[in-house]
């Protein structure tokens, strides 16, 4: 039996680990980030030539990753991101348009001119500081501007961009 003793008095931890383990077993384990098992993440449509297109992690790694090493107003301090340039993922879904929305888990939703997300350098990240991001902490992708190295995009209009938990892009 597990005790502790306390000015000469004993006390059995038994019934407090029992609590514990059955708090932690009621609330189950702490979700994790996506797993690389092949299941969608990603969904482009409208304007695309063969669309809708659909993204698993492998395809959007195929398009060749980056990393942006920047802070944001939902972090502290310099965070290091990985992802693709939206350019690239618009570009292998075919997509042809002047605007695109972009949509979250959620159903919040923001539009942005394509040209300008593009010229900024929108990536589309699934990895900070080395681990993916789960749906709890803005996964499992997130639109991102690099905040330290572009002031134009430390406006309104751009944090609204910043669209994380993202599920899907429509073309317009």
């Amino acid at each position: 039996m597990l005790a502790v003793r306390r000015r000469g008095v004993a006390f059995s931890l038994g019934p407090l680990v029992a609590f514990a383990v059955l708090i932690a077993t009621a609330l189950g384990p702490a979700p994790a980030a996506p797993a690389d098992d092949g299941r969608p993440i990603l969904s482009v449509d409208g304007a695309v030539t063969d669309g809708p297109v659909v993204f698993d992690l492998a395809a959007l790694t195929a398009l060749g990753p980056v990393e942006l090493s920047t802070s944001t107003p939902w972090t502290e301090g310099v965070r290091r991101f990985v992802g693709v340039p939206l350019a690239a993922v618009l570009d292998a879904a075919g997509a042809e348009g002047d605007s695109l929305r972009a949509r979250a888990l959620n159903d919040y939703a923001s539009a942005m001119p394509i040209a300008d997300a593009i010229g900024r350098g929108a990536l589309l990240v699934w990895e900070m500081d080395g681990r993916r991001l789960s749906v709890r902490d803005k996964g499992p992708l997130w639109i991102l501007f690099n905040f330290d190295g572009d002031p134009a995009v430390r406006t309104d209009a751009y944090l609204a961009r910043s669209v994380w938990q993202l599920s899907r892009i429509t073309v317009e």
